[in-house]
């Protein structure tokens, strides 16, 4: 949301002042437009083409977010900076302004992160993007009737959203599969092996209905860190001996 109001800040000024920012697009193989790759994604020619790019890139940027919120900012700055420099190198002499790109790469981004990593939840998120997006595609060819669109930008943008999902295909960028529930810290590092406790071999207990017990544990990989790791289990008893397993 912080995003999309610099944009709508920047047209406003350029609106008010009046003043015309397309200069700061990117211009190709320009030294002086390179500060484009920078600038370029904030300007936009119209309220319309702004308004055209603003939806997309709130919707796209909170699924990037959310879903992928350990690596989502990394993978924003990455599509940003590397559609800005490849539409510099290979674009036609133009200013290119708009973030129309940057909506193009995370469309991309969140699409074949499904098909890279296929795991159930990223390929329910690229499912979703490939049916609300699949009309984007046309916008990745030059179309003669829209020479002041940048379809450079598009296909570039896409590319940069294809080469992240590939980059960041095994990094745990997911969030918590589970909504509510507390990620696991030191204790994901260690191997997870099944075990079954007898309650009057490892437990001390008190004869109740309900009863919780701690068992702590370390690893020999963190010996020398000494961690150590405790794990309430909450059983019902009964007459018999109370196990608990799977811990």
């Amino acid at each position: 949301m912080g995003f999309a109001l610099l944009l709508w800040l920047v047209r406003a000024i350029e609106w008010g002042i009046p003043i015309d920012l397309g200069v700061f697009g990117i211009f190709p193989r320009s030294l002086p437009g390179m500060i484009g790759i920078i600038t370029g994604p904030l300007v936009h020619g119209t309220f319309l083409h702004l308004l055209s790019n603003t939806f997309p890139l709130i919707f796209l940027l909170v699924a990037t977010f959310y879903f992928y919120d350990k690596i989502a900012l990394e993978v924003f700055l990455w599509i940003y900076l590397i559609t800005g420099f490849w539409v510099w190198v290979a674009a036609r002499q133009a200013y290119h302004i708009g973030s129309s790109g940057i909506v193009y790469g995370l469309a991309a981004f969140l699409l074949f992160s499904g098909l890279f990593r296929k795991d159930v939840r990223s390929i329910a998120v690229a499912v979703v993007i490939a049916f609300l997006y699949n009309g984007m595609l046309q916008g990745l060819l030059p179309n003669p009737g829209q020479q002041n669109v940048s379809w450079e930008s598009h296909l570039l943008g896409a590319a940069a959203g294809i080469f992240c999902a590939f980059y960041f295909r095994t990094s745990d960028g997911l969030s918590a599969l589970i909504p509510g529930t507390t990620e696991l810290n030191e204790t994901s590092h260690l191997p997870k092996v099944s075990h079954t406790f007898s309650t009057e071999n490892y437990f001390t207990s008190s004869r109740s209905t309900f009863t919780s017990y701690s068992y702590s544990y370390s690893s020999d990989k963190y010996v020398n860190r000494e961690n150590r790791y405790t794990q309430v289990i909450s059983v019902r008893e009964d007459d018999s001996d109370t196990t608990a397993s799977e811990i």
